[in-house]
């Protein structure tokens, strides 16, 4: 049998490897699909995008919904790329296929019109398009309009000219696009998407440590409520997120003092990031921040500041966490017999044990790491900014983003993931909706535009959500150390009005620069390591500046949450 199937199509987007993971989209938000369509000869050609809810479950059954259907152009004659623009609707997993076929009345049309222009005459040339006309199947409105439009190319009483001019009449074009006979078309997909909601595509974060809010340096630590005090502030500047690193308790054993000394004092807090004691992991809060109650209260209060609640996921151990005792194959041991600690030669974390993702108990350690996120779900939070994902094994992170999202597809994960450029880039294929980027070090002209125009006119805007964090608490750049207030502003500002989601940590707003040594990125006085309580209205405060960023960000949000049309004017000077 002779496959009537001419169009090639080639090169879709937006895809991850060929399909093999789902590419990304928001609920509302606007998304262009395009493909090289090549065929042999000269024929005009027709295609259409279909998008749709992804089959659910095992069974495979779609969800309830009609296809959305859009018409793909031509955008670049001549290297046969064509385009069109389709919206999910909802947020979950959708798909789309193209389908593509040589169009045989939009030819005859253009050769029509050809051969008019030429002075041609038309009799025979009519008469073949009304047969093509009067061949197309439709429902019994579009037949009686086939009919008479047929009726109308036949009409010897009508001059060639006028015949034409009905052919060409947008009524018949869209009448004929209408009634296309798609079973001989090129269908190519279907491409799976994720539909994430709209704040994955477009936000502003704020991150801050609620123990030091309202602390009393150094024995006091600041607790949840008092924390929930400072979000109408959070709020007002414009955040959309407001994010806690990890609130759960801090181990004793080979705690951090002050600047990550490894002498600590009595009173020094240590590092969250040094997860658990006696009292509790990751399911549980510091005792010296509050209860359970207390974050219930403190997610509510954000909400009722319109700011959502991020928590950090560090998939990490102090050496008194409960699984330590409970679960000791967790851990990579020495030879020596004792847990290896976390380093990064020469440096040594005495304080953090690694988790062993090569345990021969590893579905107990990755079904305990999923109870854990879904326990923070359950208590009101949708998004979780995860640390140093690329230290984890690669599989693991499809595995247990797709587990949570098939719970609650609202759910969504950051990477903060400061390594290769290829491993950044997969961390994104695998399932993170947004990624920390390499921003904080683009400082100069020629690397911001080469860096912005990477992320925004290459394949990478299909699955890598870029989110520019001006700083951490780990990321003091030497351009805020040096430029001092002016720079802090030229960097929000770039960062802002460049990129569909950034993010700061407090202490920015005052442009804190002080680093703990020359040559060092890491801040004097680290809050990762002692309690930091701000005056937030000093009158210094580039707070006003961040909130009309952040109302200029959301007076434009069709524009500036399309990272794919951002477009770089030129100029001539290097600052």
């Amino acid at each position: 049998m002779c496959d009537r199937r001419r169009v090639l199509v080639d090169r879709v987007r937006p895809t991850v490897d060929g399909g093999a993971r789902p590419a990304k989209a928001a609920a509302g938000q606007a998304l262009e699909v395009s493909a090289d369509l090549v065929c042999d000869g000269a024929d005009v050609l027709a295609a259409t995008v279909r998008l749709r809810p992804a089959p659910s479950g095992r069974s495979g059954r779609r969800r309830a919904s009609r296809a959305l259907e859009a018409a793909m152009v031509d955008v670049a004659p001549g290297l046969d790329r064509w385009a069109a623009v389709v919206t999910p609707s909802t947020t979950g997993a959708w798909e789309f296929e193209i389908a593509a076929l040589a169009d045989p009345y939009a030819t005859w049309l253009r050769d029509l019109q050809r051969r008019s222009g030429a002075g041609e005459d038309l009799a025979v040339e009519l008469e073949v398009g009304a047969a093509i006309v009067a061949a197309r199947q439709a429902a019994t409105r579009d037949a009686r309009a086939l009919r008479a439009l047929s009726l109308v190319l036949r009409d010897s009483g009508m001059a060639q000219d006028q015949r034409a001019a009905a052919a060409a009449a947008p009524g018949a074009l869209a009448l004929l696009r209408r009634t296309i006979d798609w079973s001989g078309a090129t269908v190519a997909g279907p491409f799976p998407l994720a539909a994430d909601r709209p704040l994955a595509a477009f936000s502003a974060w704020y991150e801050f440590f609620p123990r030091s809010a309202g602390a009393r340096p150094p024995h006091r630590s600041g607790t949840l409520v008092a924390a929930a005090a400072d979000l109408p502030r959070i709020a007002a500047m414009g955040f959309d997120v407001v994010y806690l690193p990890p609130i759960h308790p801090i181990g004793e054993t080979g705690r951090r003092g002050r600047n990550n000394s490894p002498d600590p004092e009595a009173d020094d807090p240590g590092s969250p990031w040094a997860i658990g004691d006696r009292s509790g992991g990751h399911t549980a809060v510091h005792p010296d921040l509050g209860t359970l109650d207390d974050f219930d209260a403190f997610v509510s209060a954000a909400a009722g500041c319109g700011l959502e609640v991020a928590l950090d996921l560090a998939l990490q151990c102090s050496p008194d966490h409960p699984w330590v005792e409970q679960h000791p194959s967790w851990f990579r041991r020495l030879p020596d017999g004792t847990i290896r600690t976390a380093e990064n030669p020469p440096k040594r974390y005495q304080d953090i044990y690694p988790l062993d993702f090569d345990t021969p108990e590893r579905e107990a350690l990755e079904r305990t790491i999923l109870e854990a996120v879904l326990f923070w779900v359950g208590h009101g939070v949708r998004v979780f900014r995860v640390d140093n994902p690329h230290t984890k094994p690669l599989r693991f992170w499809p595995w247990l983003i797709d587990a949570v999202q098939a719970r609650h597809p609202d759910v969504l994960f950051l990477a903060e993931a400061f390594t290769r450029p290829r491993v950044m880039e997969r961390l994104a294929k695998g399932g993170f909706t947004q990624s920390y980027t390499y921003f904080t070090w683009r400082t100069s002209k020629w690397e911001l535009s080469e860096y912005l125009d990477q992320l925004a006119h290459t394949e990478m805007v299909d699955w890598f959500r870029p989110n520019f964090w001006v700083n951490t608490p780990d990321i003091l750049n030497e351009y805020l150390q040096r430029g001092g207030p002016p720079a802090f502003r030229v960097r929000a500002v770039l960062a802002a009005l460049t990129c569909p989601s950034w993010g700061m940590y407090s202490g920015y707003e005052l442009c804190e620069n002080v680093a703990l040594r020359a040559g060092s990125e890491e801040y004097l006085d680290s809050e990762k390591y002692q309690y930091r309580p701000r005056k937030y209205h000093a009158p210094t405060s580039i707070a006003p500046l961040l909130t009309r960023l952040n109302e200029i960000r959301r007076r434009h949000r069709d524009a500036l949450g399309q990272l794919r049309t951002l477009r770089l004017h030129h100029v001539d000077g290097d600052q």
